[in-house]
């Protein structure tokens, strides 16, 4: 029944696309919107994908809302049918190879842009009931034109996205797949700002770069916000904390299972952190647990997860991993931790260098070490205590069953 009702959804568009692709031919300043458009879409996720990546694990089993509505209502509103549905495809399949490095399900991302396909057709059928393009008409008629066609390009995506999950997910709650009306807002604020888009583009282009860097900074001034409140992030590390950390991991698995796919389990451990304490203060201890979390983000990949478990114990989450890859990105966190030079405040005010720290760290695979979550920490535990048990500074792998 879902697979019928996805490809009902997938073959609607491709038939809506068809349809219109021959009435509506691309003009040569189609084309140049084409292209900056695309290029805003690329530049934005590219700037945002680390975020996005988290976001969207977050949002597993309710819709996910983005803010790549921002170009592609834009699209709407000045691109012809065949180039806005070629818009789409960019926009979605450089999130698949750039944000869910091809590890979500290939249908959901189909069916997804399918679902955008389809409101952006509602969208341009209404505008082209009123005289003139919507950008070009001033007044209340071209607010009624804006409005109708916004509302139609978030609720029929809305509609279709919400019955895919609630019929997937009978289990769960109406309102679980209803999503956040936080996510709501986006969307629409999307919206909105892709009608300021459309209508710089059309009036005044040289002033696009502008709104490109208003976008980011709005991505990243408040959705970055909302990711941490969400993820109740370690106040000293800017780190996740442990239970979001369990959240995610246990998503993940369940992603892997779906996928056929692995993931990676990192346990790390400063070696003699209390002698930090003891001789330069808690505060400065507290410095190299920031600059320790510091290194462990730059040593792994954007969408990787690290959290702070506790105290001098660190956690990193390494999807789609193999063993021989899971070894050689503790290595090089190993290696990265014993090369900080870390400029902290003693006791009595004066600064100091920490260097020579090191780490002990515990490695295990899913589902090569355990298929559950609490084993596999637990095998990485024990792998981390025989590092310790080996001699500290090394990186130990958990047996393969």
């Amino acid at each position: 029944m879902v697979l019928a009702y996805v490809a009902t959804v997938v073959v609607s568009a491709t038939l809506v696309t068809l349809a219109t692709a021959w009435r509506t031919p691309a003009e040569a300043l189609n084309w140049t919107w084409f292209l900056l458009l695309a290029g805003g879409a690329v530049v934005h996720l590219e700037a945002a994908r680390g975020i996005e990546r988290i976001r969207e694990i977050g949002a597993e089993g309710s819709p996910h809302a983005h803010m790549q509505s921002v170009w592609l209502f834009a699209g709407v509103l000045v691109l012809p049918m065949p180039l806005l549905v070629a818009l789409i495809v960019i926009s979605y399949t450089h999130s698949w190879f750039r944000v869910y490095k091809r590890r979500a399900v290939l249908f959901r991302k189909v069916f997804s842009a399918a679902t955008v396909v389809l409101g952006s057709a509602a969208a341009q059928l209404v505008l082209a009931w009123f005289p003139d393009r919507a950008v070009d008409v001033d007044g209340p008629l071209g607010l009624l034109a804006l409005v109708t066609a916004g509302f139609l390009y978030w609720f029929i995506n809305y509609a279709l996205v919400v019955t895919a999950i609630f019929v997937t997910n009978r289990q769960n709650p109406v309102r679980t797949a209803l999503g956040n009306a936080s996510d709501v807002l986006i969307v629409l604020a999307s919206v909105g700002l892709g009608s300021g888009f459309a209508i710089i583009l059309n009036w005044r282009p040289w002033l696009t770069p502008m709104l490109l860097l208003t976008v980011l900074a709005l991505h990243m001034g408040l959705l970055l916000p909302q990711f941490r409140v969400a993820a109740r992030t370690d106040s000293k590390t800017g780190l996740v904390d442990a239970t979001f950390w369990h959240d995610v991991a246990e998503r993940e698995l369940q992603r892997a299972r779906r996928l056929t796919s692995t993931v990676g389990v990192l346990i790390i451990d400063l070696d003699h952190f209390k002698l930090i304490n003891d001789t330069y203060g808690h505060l400065a201890g507290d410095r190299v647990l920031r600059a320790v979390a510091d290194a462990l983000k730059h040593s792994v990949r954007s969408y990787d997860l690290v959290g702070r478990f506790g105290g001098e114990e660190f956690a990193v989450l390494l999807p789609g991993v193999s063993n021989s890859e899971v070894r050689a990105t503790a290595e090089r966190i190993r290696f990265e931790i014993a090369s900080l030079h870390i400029v902290v405040l003693d006791r009595l005010g004066e600064s100091q260098v920490v260097a020579g720290l090191t780490a002990s760290v515990g490695a295990a695979v899913f589902p090569d070490t355990a298929t559950e979550l609490s084993p596999l920490l637990l095998a990485a535990d024990e792998a981390l205590y025989q590092a310790k048990s080996n001699g500290r500074d090394r990186v130990a792998t958990a047996q393969v069953f």
